[in-house]
């Protein structure tokens, strides 16, 4: 078959690659019916996170079960099923207690930007959806994969109730269903930070009150302007950068909650600033497994659409003008199929 390998900064190639075959008993090959980029790609993509050697690249999936393990029991051949980016066994202690990414046994999953795709710890990675999907369903279930769940997470962590006040900090995909996320959890007000006027009109679809489109001081005085000095109940910060997680602190009220699921680049917290804060932090890798069976129920009786998010869908042997689309911020997240 044919995937996308990276082999260094800006330099996305679609080659041969060996077809995945079962390696372990508990391991399922599945046929993708939907990849795409994500903005935690961007990080190698750009040379910032350092590549040594060609990578496959991808870890957004979801498709249909061509192969099984011996030892796999919950997931049948013929079963659409949708996984995290992480596998885990969903039995350890971590699992049990909600944290699957932090799984006693976890692994990565990769290169999904690919037409199969091998996934370990299949019985308790990888979610069956109630039936086969119809082809308008897709990229909302293959959101629940990593962005959809991330921004659930996000505003999980960020303890999102009905009627808080909510602010996002990050316009990307995982930034954008984290409003998704937090309307769906019964938010009154949820201030939307970007500078970017279709992610803009997005957020506001996806149930955005309020607009920020200052950064930085600027946006921490324009959030404390909105909620009357006081800050935010909850903010989620979504992109990973120490503006960003300066900006989400600082953005919330004492005894307040950041939610933080950015993959961090240079960021260092300064102990007193934190400690006077009052601020609650939790965040992480999202544990995008505890929620899929939920995620997966609102996206398929059509009470949540977070396949909006993709606004540009290429064929996978495009994948390189996908990566430039994004890194170029023409899109905010594209879509491959195969």
């Amino acid at each position: 078959m044919q995937g996308a390998v990276l082999y260094g900064p800006r330099d996305v190639r679609f080659e041969e690659r060996d077809d995945p075959k079962i390696i372990k008993p508990t391991d399922a090959v599945i046929r993708i019916a939907a990849a795409c980029v994500c903005g935690s790609d961007l990080w190698p993509y750009r040379g910032i996170q350092p590549t040594a050697q060609p990578t496959p690249m991808g870890h957004e999936y979801c498709g249909t079960v061509q192969e099984l393990g011996s030892a796999v029991k919950s997931i049948k051949r013929g079963q659409f099923v949708i996984g995290s980016f992480f596998a885990s066994d969903n039995t350890c202690l971590n699992c049990q207690i909600g944290y699957q990414s932090s799984c006693q046994h976890r692994e990565l999953v990769g290169g999904a930007q690919a037409p199969l795709l091998r996934v370990p710890l299949a019985d308790g990675t990888l979610v069956a959806t109630p039936d086969i999907p119809s082809e308008e369903l897709i990229p909302s279930l293959l959101t629940l994969s990593d962005v959809m769940g991330t921004g659930w997470f996000a505003a999980d962590a960020a303890n999102v109730k009905p009627g808080s006040t909510v602010a996002v900090v990050g316009d990307g995909a995982v930034g954008l269903l984290g409003v998704l996320s937090a309307k769906q959890m019964g938010a009154e007000r949820i201030i939307a930070m970007s500078r970017h006027p279709s992610r803009q009109k997005l957020a506001c679809d996806f149930g955005a009150t309020d607009i920020v489109t200052e950064r930085g001081d600027d946006g921490v005085a324009r959030i404390r302007e909105l909620t009357n000095g006081i800050g935010a109940d909850s903010v989620l910060e979504c992109v990973g950068t120490q503006e960003s997680m300066v900006q989400a602190i600082s953005s919330t009220r004492p005894g307040g909650y950041v939610g933080y699921v950015g993959v961090p680049h240079g960021v260092e917290l300064e102990g007193e600033k934190l400690f006077f804060s009052h601020v609650h932090l939790h965040g992480g890798p999202a544990p995008v497994r505890r929620f899929l069976p939920e995620l997966v129920d609102l996206v398929w009786k059509r009470k949540i659409n977070p396949g909006k998010v993709f606004d540009l869908s290429l064929p996978l042997g495009q994948v390189a003008d996908a990566y430039r689309a994004m890194d170029e911020r023409r899109a905010i997240k594209v879509l491959l199929h195969p």
